[in-house]
């Protein structure tokens, strides 16, 4: 049976690949976020493009899952800390103004630790850390802004 299967495996490689008819890998997710361009400080869906960004950029050091410009709402996927093998967070930011404020941001952040059995297991976050990344987040916002020239 094994022989059969990697026999059948061994037809699905087929022939040498041609490297100019490879499409290059494009991030789909980042390439939404660039929308405001000329001072503009809304996205098309109605959210603060400069929040938007700012979020963006903030928590790029975690895996995006997903990432809508329009609606506002961007997933991060699991990330574990370099130091930490038994704990590991997500989290979900969603932009819910056009204008730059602190109160047009909400995020949720989420906690898991391994258990001794080794199952992941919710345990609450801090409660400064949905506070600090959203200050951190307000502060890039800004900072773009002010790159942008959108002092208002």
């Amino acid at each position: 049976m094994a022989v059969v299967a990697v026999g059948g495996l061994s037809g699905c490689g087929g022939g040498k690949r041609n490297p100019s008819s490879l499409t290059l890998p494009r991030n789909h997710l980042l390439g939404v976020d660039r929308g405001a361009q000329g001072g503009d400080d809304q996205l098309r869906g109605g959210v603060n493009a400069y929040l938007w960004r700012g979020a963006i950029d903030t928590l790029s050091f975690m895996p995006m899952a997903s990432a809508d410009a329009q609606g506002g709402v961007i997933l991060t996927d699991w990330y574990q800390p370099s130091g930490s093998q038994d704990e590991r967070f997500k989290i979900a930011a969603y932009i819910l103004d056009r204008r730059l404020r602190s109160d047009a941001i909400r995020l949720s952040v989420f906690r898991q630790t391994r258990t001794n059995g080794g199952e992941w297991q919710d345990t609450p976050a801090a409660s400064n850390t949905a506070a600090d990344i959203t200050s951190r987040i307000l502060e890039r916002a800004r900072q773009l802004r002010a790159e942008n020239g959108g002092g208002k």
